[in-house]
């Protein structure tokens, strides 16, 4: 791309976008939706429970290895239950994303996380100590006896050992420590665990053994899991990959480790999509096909240009540098609850920590001069202030104030310190913070402790 070219796709991103059809923007969250979604689960857990109860009766408790039996299937109903939920908690249902946000669903789906593991091991151990009581023999002979006898048991062992190396690898340390790549890999082969488990629990499970109803309910119940999944993480993102066609225009250096990566393609002018969201973008080209990552839109679309803005760090946002112009693009998305949408109060204050500006800035483009706001900046030099020129025009476009807190923490100070000194109204206005993990972390808490109201801050962190 030449040179001149090159300088007037800048341009056109820099410049302030005119004021767009308001029915473009992504639909506004509703959540009385997730409401009631959480309300159908919690049913659903109360109907397993319930299943599992009925499907005991007083003389099956009083057989020898009768109680370890009960315990064991209502572990294992319950755990499966879990994992399903999990599934659902993942697969990124457009009406509950827009309501707790990715940090929010995810924030979910860790706490629930151990449980449904933590049952189904449960389960396998009790019922082998029911069936090894039953037919007065050891633990690990009537363990051999399940995997070398029993139908769709190995099937089902190799599920649980999956299930549990996906659940080990999501351990913070060892999380920490592990490259995106595989730990995502790890948790692709749950897909594969709870297929392989399916089986097993209608030709062994106690509530289904001779209940063809509950058979086909508990089936029907896996097929609607399943088509969520296929649909929301899979079918969508096809339809909207081929709508859109995007392919990479120019990768441009935009400070120190960080690029832009500018793509062009068809009706982006339709893309539903509000300042703050981000797709999980897929590359397709050597090395890079196979996996998504998620990126800010640094910019609302330009049709036919639409801007991603990446630090890069880990294998992936390296590799982004050296993309080619041409290289075809896939997205999932648009996801993302911290938008104008999210606001409480009329004024904002934007809190920026590094790459975090990416997320700030294409907010701003979604304010009116109403919002009157106050944005902060935090970089630990100045080269690190990335789009500086762009954000510092949207401020004055809204008559809002820019601070730029630039260089070591002992010199800015913390968020509780230039918070209130910045600030002046901050109990007044709605609270947008963006940025790594911990910088995100102390914000929220600096605000909580200064009076903000929790439902009044908006934040979105930045880790894999």
């Amino acid at each position: 791309m030449t040179t001149a070219v090159s300088e007037r796709l800048a341009a056109r991103f820099a410049s302030p976008m005119p004021r767009r059809d308001e029915r473009r923007a992504a639909p506004a969250p509703r959540p009385a939706v997730a409401k009631v979604a959480a309300g159908a689960l919690v049913l659903g857990l109360a109907g397993v429970v319930v299943l599992g109860v009925l499907s005991e009766s007083r003389a099956d408790l009083h057989v020898r290895g009768g109680v370890a039996m009960f315990a064991g299937g209502m572990a294992g109903l319950v755990g499966m239950y879990l994992a399903l939920v999990q599934l659902l908690l993942i697969s990124r249902v457009p009406q509950v994303e827009r309501v707790l946000g990715q940090d929010g669903l995810l924030r979910w789906h860790r706490r629930v996380g151990p449980f449904p593991i933590s049952l189904l091991v449960v389960h396998a151990v009790v019922i082998t100590v029911a069936f090894a009581q039953a037919a007065r023999t050891g633990f690990f002979h009537e363990l051999g006896v399940f995997l070398g006898s029993y139908p769709d048991m190995l099937a089902a062992s190799v599920g649980l050992l999956l299930m549990v190396a996906a659940g080990v690898a999501s351990l913070g340390a060892l999380r920490r420590r592990m490259r995106r790549e595989t730990w995502w890999v790890l948790h692709l082969y749950m897909y594969l665990a709870l297929a392989l488990s399916f089986a097993h629990v209608l030709a062994l499970g106690p509530s289904f053994v001779g209940h063809p109803l509950t058979q086909a309910l508990w089936a029907l119940v896996w097929a609607a899991t399943a088509g969520v999944v296929l649909t929301y993480r899979f079918g969508l993102p096809l339809v909207r990959s081929l709508r859109h066609r995007l392919r990479v225009v120019e990768v441009r250096k935009e400070a120190p480790g960080v690029v832009s990566v500018i793509l062009a393609g068809r009706r982006l002018e339709r893309l539903r999509i509000s300042g703050g969201q981000f797709f999980a973008w897929r590359f397709l080209s050597r090395g890079l096909w196979w996996q998504a990552h998620p990126y800010t839109v640094s910019a609302l679309p330009r049709p036919p240009y639409l801007r991603l803005t990446v630090r890069t760090l880990g294998d992936h946002s390296q590799a982004l540098a050296r993309l080619r112009p041409g290289t075809p693009v896939a997205v999932e998305g648009p996801y993302g609850a911290v938008t104008r949408a999210a606001r409480r109060n009329q004024k904002v204050v934007l809190v920026a920590g590094g790459i975090g500006i990416t997320s700030i800035r294409s907010v701003l483009e979604d304010l009116d001069r109403a919002a009157r706001p106050v944005v902060i900046v935090r970089a630990p030099s100045e080269d690190r202030l990335v789009l500086r020129e762009e954000t510092a025009g949207l401020v004055r476009t809204l008559d809002g104030t820019l601070h730029e807190l630039v260089g070591p923490r002992s010199k800015t100070g913390g968020p509780s310190r230039f918070l209130p000194r910045l600030v002046e109204d901050l109990e007044e206005r709605d609270l947008f913070v963006c940025g790594p993990k911990a910088f995100v972390d102390e914000v929220v808490a600096a605000a909580r402790s200064l009076g903000v109201r929790r439902r009044c801050i908006h934040h979105e962190a930045y880790q894999w």
